[in-house]
């Protein structure tokens, strides 16, 4: 870990792989969009390289170049699966030891912390259902339109905290939290608890590593 003292006004987190356990299977959750897209006939061509979420507005664009009027009913039933396979994973996974203590920390040194993710809100509540109490602010896919990677998610995260971008961390377990901190300016941390290792995040740019979430009071003056 780097021994870095940050001065800091506020830390948005990723969930999934960083706060808590990743247990959800995206394999097949990738395998039930394609299959639903088959039925509308709706081919993977040209999707390979997209995650899930876009993989999914992709093909609502298609079908509804193809058979207007039936993207609506296909993107809702895409969701939904997406969704069981989150709530999926949430039966099975926990927050990882420490993380409650490093938010009521971080408050107590009058640091705000955000919440954003790609998941529902339903899979990340039953996972932490006080998540509200000691978050500052929580975003998931059901409050934005335009989800990480894209840099209006943080964004949204960093209005509701009414800080700027300069003064924050983004921590993050995958490359994509990486790129969305740096996109906005914001410091980027790694932490080797989900999706990625070292030189996967120090390859995205990464400002600091760290082995796990809950390291980062150590870094913070």
């Amino acid at each position: 870990m780097n021994n870095r003292s940050l001065t800091l006004k506020a830390v948005v987190f990723d969930f999934d792989g960083t706060l808590a356990l990743l247990n959800i299977d995206f394999k097949e959750m990738r395998r039930d969009i394609l299959d639903l897209a088959a039925s509308y006939g709706i081919s993977e061509d040209g999707l390979e390289h997209l995650f899930v979420l876009e993989m999914i507005t992709e093909m609502r664009d298609r079908i509804g170049r193809r058979r207007p009027g039936h993207e609506g009913a296909f993107s809702g039933r895409a969701l939904r699966l997406v969704a069981d396979r989150e709530l999926a994973g949430a039966d099975n996974s926990l927050l990882f030891p420490g993380v409650k203590e490093m938010f009521v920390e971080l408050r107590r040194r009058g640091i705000k912390t955000g919440i954003l993710t790609r998941n529902c809100l339903e899979a990340v509540t039953a996972i932490f259902p006080e998540i509200g109490e000691y978050s500052d602010a929580v975003v998931t896919r059901d409050d934005t339109e335009r989800v990480k990677p894209h840099p209006d998610h943080i964004r949204t995260v960093l209005r509701i905290l009414n800080e700027e971008p300069a003064r924050c961390a983004m921590v993050g377990d995958h490359p994509m939290d990486i790129l969305v901190g740096k996109e906005v300016g914001a410091l980027s941390v790694g932490v080797l608890t989900g999706y990625s290792g070292i030189a996967d995040l120090k390859g995205a740019g990464a400002d600091l590593i760290l082995e796990r979430v809950s390291d980062i009071t150590a870094c913070l003056l």
